[in-house]
């Protein structure tokens, strides 16, 4: 089994639920209305009916509450044995599917992005520290599919999480692809038998 890893939840000790949750509420609305671009800490601030210092104290920047707005907090095992790998990858694929075409999600990913690419800490803290769990348990997934012959031999575990993250961001934040169901289910067609004939 893959080993368990436990994640503090982002949100702390001693922090009041209420104020936490008005703030990532009024961030996901703000998204949704106007953009990344266009949400503001201010505006944020007011939506929520919570001063800029209350923000401050549990956020250090506004990507960072945007980063905790549209994605949840990891807290247990994301690849499991009890799943064939098929299933396990179309478990993955349409989980993605969903996470990135949130409403919320869809305006959010790519100015995370641009701010990533800019800052490598903020990248480390928000992208890279976040989906390494992840990475790590579809690898040893990947390699227990290979020795029981479930998987052939040489798929790259970071290259397969790229390809259903990536797919799935460009898909519904670039391209503006509304059915989900259809592009889940041709992703993982795609992704469990290939382009070329056998």
């Amino acid at each position: 089994m893959p080993r368990k890893r436990q994640i503090q939840h982002r949100l702390g000790p001693q922090r009041n639920p209420a104020i936490d949750e008005a703030v990532l509420r009024a961030t996901r609305e703000l998204l949704v209305e106007n953009g990344y671009a266009g949400t503001s800490i201010d505006a944020i601030a007011t939506r929520a009916g919570v001063g800029r210092p209350a923000i401050y104290r549990r956020w250090p920047s506004k990507a960072h509450i945007v980063h905790d707005a549209v994605y949840p907090v990891m807290e247990s095992e994301n690849v499991s044995d009890d799943l064939e790998i098929a299933e396990e990858i179309a478990r993955l694929t349409f989980g993605a599917v969903a996470l990135f075409g949130d409403a919320a999600a869809r305006e959010a990913v790519p100015g995370l992005m641009s701010e990533g690419r800019s800052d490598p800490e903020l990248r480390q803290t928000l992208v890279t520290d976040q989906i390494e769990v992840i990475r790590e348990q579809l690898g040893e997934r990947i390699a227990r599919g290979v020795e029981s012959g479930e998987v052939r031999e040489g798929v790259d575990p970071d290259t397969l999480l790229d390809i259903i993250a990536g797919a799935s961001i460009f898909a519904q934040s670039a391209r503006d692809v509304q059915d989900q169901e259809r592009l889940s289910s041709t992703l993982v067609d795609l992704l469990l038998h290939g382009l070329l004939p056998r």
